[in-house]
Parts: structure tokens; C-alpha cells; sequence
């Protein structure tokens, strides 16, 4: 979070007047995606119109989606969880990855990439204290960018910005922490 905010204040400094919205996807804003909702999207993908429970799910995801898309450069900050991203996360995706939203599917060519083309973009901080670039698999493994950008690049969203803390155990936390600030910073100039 703390390199989260050096990126915002940087950004802020040099576009005072752009407008953020900040989303703690812990703060309750973020629909469940439960059963009604898969049923919903299934409703969908079959062509039809969702009715009932079912709407009211695929409302709240569609105005999930609505937020994340009114953004042209999105800023997300990803600890590693037990190997992997934390499920709020993984919620979010879950929300916001819909048929004619996030992608289409033809019969012939596959899935398409809605948001490609629209001028996207994403910096991602990924900090993790255990596994590292460099460590051995006795560290664990990096399953946190394999999947958020590659979940990223598939929506069509393909300029991401990665950001790296990863103290680790052996590691120098204070000069791997000076370093990521730098990168954050750095990044923000330029997003």
C-alpha cells in the first residue's frame, strides 16, 4: 500500500487535475458473484435476457464493470497470498470478466478481446516477503503475475507497467524497498 500511495502522490503532483477513484475492493463495494450470477451470465452467453434474482445480480456486476471501465490507466496493488492472489482479487476479476464487457466468443475464431484497441493501460505492484526473482523453488514460485497480467493482456488491456517489491527473507528489505519506490515513482511519471 505504501508503494501504492508514492505512485498516487507522484501522479497527483503532475496531473492535479485528474480525476482518481480509488477502490478498496475490501471495503464491501464489491458484488458476490454467486450462483444467481452465473446463472445470469449463462443466460446471457445463451442470448437471453436475465430475469429475477438473476438481474439484479447481473446489474450489480455490470455496474462493477462500469467503474473499472471508466478508467483509462488503473493502478492495482497485488500481495502475494499463499502463492497466489488474495481471493477479493480474484473476486473482482470474477465480477468484472463478462461476456460482451471484458470479451466476446466466436464459434470460429475464439474468444476477442473487448477492451483492445481502447487505449487502456495498467501499472501493477506486486510485492510478495517470502518468494523472489532470483530464489530457488524452495522460496515458492511467482504465481501472482502469470496470472494478473496475463488476465490483464487477455481482456486487451496489454500496456502493463509491472512494479516489484519482493524483500524476501534473505533479501535487504530497506534497498529492495528504496528501489521499488524509485520504480513507482518512475512509473507514475510516465502513466
Amino acid at each position: 500500500m505504501r508503494l501504492a500511495a508514492t505512485f498516487l502522490n507522484t501522479y497527483r503532483t503532475l496531473h492535479p487535475d485528474a480525476e482518481i477513484d480509488e477502490w478498496d475492493l475490501w471495503d464491501g463495494s464489491l458484488p458476490a458473484f454467486g450462483p444467481a450470477a452465473a446463472r445470469a451470465k449463462m443466460t446471457v452467453f445463451g442470448g437471453g435476457t436475465p430475469q429475477g434474482e438473476e438481474a439484479e445480480a447481473w446489474a450489480a456486476a455490470r455496474a462493477a464493470f462500469a467503474r473499472f471501465d471508466a478508467a483509462d490507466r488503473i493502478l492495482f496493488s497485488v500481495p502475494m497470498w499463499n502463492s497466489g492472489v488474495p481471493y477479493v482479487l480474484k473476486q473482482f476479476v470474477d465480477v468484472v470478466t463478462q461476456p460482451g464487457w471484458v470479451f466476446g466468443v466466436d464459434p470460429v475464431t475464439g474468444y476477442q478481446h473487448l477492451l483492445r484497441g481502447r487505449g487502456k493501460g495498467a501499472a501493477v505492484i506486486y510485492t510478495s516477503a517470502v518468494w523472489g526473482p532470483g530464489l530457488g523453488p524452495e522460496f515458492g514460485a511467482d504465481f501472482q503475475a502469470p496470472f494478473f497480467t496475463g488476465r490483464l493482456g487477455w481482456t486487451g488491456i496489454d500496456d502493463v507497467t509491472e512494479i516489484r517489491f519482493h524483500p524476501t527473507l534473505p533479501g535487504d528489505a530497506g534497498e529492495t524497498g528504496r528501489i521499488a519506490a524509485e520504480a513507482a515513482r518512475d512509473t507514475a511519471k510516465t502513466f
